[in-house]
C-alpha cells in the first residue's frame, strides 16, 4: 500500500515527539565542560621568570592562558569562571607591583579601565593581573553581546569568585572586603549589564516551593527549552562571604546568584566539589543538586598528560567540569586537551541515561 504524505507525517509524529522530549532535558541532567579562570591572559614571560626564581611550583601553576570568553562560548564551552575584586573608588589595582619588578612590559590597561570605580576581573593582585575583561562590566557586556547574537544557546554556568583574601607581602595590594552592601552592588551590576532576562535566578528555580533545596530535591530545575539564552551564576564562596551573601535572603530570595551551600540547608542547590573523585558527587547529582568539579588544576595533569581526573569527573555525573585545557597548551609540550568523546563540550549526563 502506498502511504500518503499525510499518513507518513501522522506515523512519524510520535517519533518526533520522543526525540524532542529526549533533547529537552532538565538542566540538571546535562553535562558540560567549561574553563577555569576564564578571563586569564598569560603573565609576561620575564615576570614569570621572576616568580619562578622565588617559587617554581607557583610559577608552573600560573603558566596558562585563555582565549577571550566569547570565543570559548563559540567553541561550545558552557561554563566560565570569573574572579572579581571590589574597587569602590577606582584605581586600587591600576598599578600592579609586577610592572615595577620587571620594567618594559607591555601595557595591560591601555584605556584606563582600572582607574574607574567598580568590580575588577583578574587572578592575583600585582602578579597575575592580565585579563581579557579587566572589569566585571566589560565581562558582562561581552557575554550579553554574545548571547544576543546566539539567542538559542544552551544555558551557560558562571562560577563567580568574590576575592578579598589578604596578601601579607610587602608591596602587594590589600583587597577590599566583601560586605552585604558590596554583594548588593554585585547583584545590581550583574542585572544592569547582563539583563534580567538573561539570568536564571534562584527565585525561578524555587518557584512555589518553600525553600530552594526543597525545589531542587523535587527536581524543579527548568528544561533546556526554558533555560535557553540564559546564564546561571553561582557564588564560589564559603564561611563568612557565603553567610554574608545569604543574610537577609533566606533560600536566596531576591538574590541573583546561587550559593555554594551545603546539603540540608535551605539555600542548597548548586555545589562546588573540586575533587572529581569525591565519592559523594554521584549521590548528590542523583538527588537533584548541580555539582561543579575540576578535570585539572595548577597545570599538573596537563604536564603529565594525565586524564584520570577528567575521566573520574565524567563518570561522577557532575554537571559542570572545568579545565584550563579545552585546547592544548602553548606554554609547554603536551597532548593534554579536554572534550567529550565527540569533540564537543555539552552532552546528556550519563548518570541519567538509564
Amino acid at each position: 500500500m502506498k502511504l500518503t504524505s499525510s499518513l507518513v507525517l501522522v506515523l512519524a509524529l510520535p517519533v518526533i515527539a520522543l526525540i524532542a522530549k529526549k533533547e529537552d532535558l532538565p538542566i540538571n541532567q546535562i553535562q558540560v565542560i567549561g574553563s577555569h579562570n576564564s578571563y586569564k591572559q598569560a603573565i609576561n614571560p620575564e615576570l614569570l621568570n621572576v616568580i619562578r626564581l622565588k617559587d617554581p611550583a607557583a610559577a608552573n601553576s600560573l603558566d596558562y592562558e585563555h582565549i577571550p570568553m566569547p570565543e570559548q562560548l563559540d567553541m561550545g564551552l558552557r561554563n566560565l569562571e570569573i574572579d572579581v575584586y571590589a574597587d569602590e573608588k577606582g584605581g586600587k589595582y591600576a598599578h600592579p607591583f609586577g610592572l615595577e619588578q620587571v620594567k618594559g612590559q607591555p601595557a595591560f590597561d591601555k584605556t584606563g579601565e582600572m582607574d574607574k570605580p567598580g568590580f575588577k576581573v583578574f587572578h592575583i593582585p600585582d602578579l597575575d593581573f592580565r585579563s581579557s575583561a579587566l572589569t566585571l562590566v566589560t565581562a558582562l557586556q561581552q557575554l550579553r553581546k554574545w548571547s544576543e547574537a546566539n539567542p538559542e544557546h544552551t544555558p551557560v554556568f558562571i562560577t563567580l569568585e568574590a576575592k578579598d583574601d589578604s596578601i601579607r607581602r610587602t608591596g602587594f595590594t590589600q583587597p577590599e572586603a566583601f560586605t552585604g552592601k558590596t554583594f548588593d552592588e554585585l547583584d545590581a551590576v550583574i542585572i544592569g549589564n547582563l539583563g534580567k532576562g538573561h539570568i536564571l535566578s534562584p527565585d525561578e528555580v524555587r518557584g512555589k516551593y518553600k525553600t530552594l533545596e526543597e525545589a531542587v530535591l523535587a527536581k524543579n530545575w527548568p528544561k533546556l527549552s526554558v533555560a535557553k539564552g540564559k546564564f546561571l551564576f553561582v557564588l564560589d564562596a564559603k564561611d563568612r562571604k557565603r553567610s554574608t551573601y545569604i543574610q537577609g535572603h533566606p533560600s536566596l530570595k531576591g538574590r541573583v546568584m546561587f550559593a555554594n551551600a551545603e546539603p540540608g540547608t535551605p539555600e542548597a542547590g548548586f555545589m562546588i566539589r573540586n575533587n572529581p573523585k569525591d565519592e559523594q558527587i554521584p549521590e548528590l547529582v542523583e538527588k537533584g543538586y548541580i555539582i561543579r568539579t575540576r578535570a585539572d588544576a595548577d597545570t599538573k595533569q596537563a604536564r603529565m598528560n594525565d586524564r584520570s581526573d577528567f575521566e573520574a569527573a565524567c563518570k561522577s555525573g557532575a554537571q559542570v567540569i572545568t579545565t584550563d585545557y579545552y585546547k592544548k597548551s602553548t606554554h609547554f609540550k603536551s597532548d593534554y586537551a579536554i572534550s567529550f568523546a565527540d569533540g564537543k563540550y555539552f552532552r546528556e549526563n550519563p548518570l541519567f541515561k538509564n
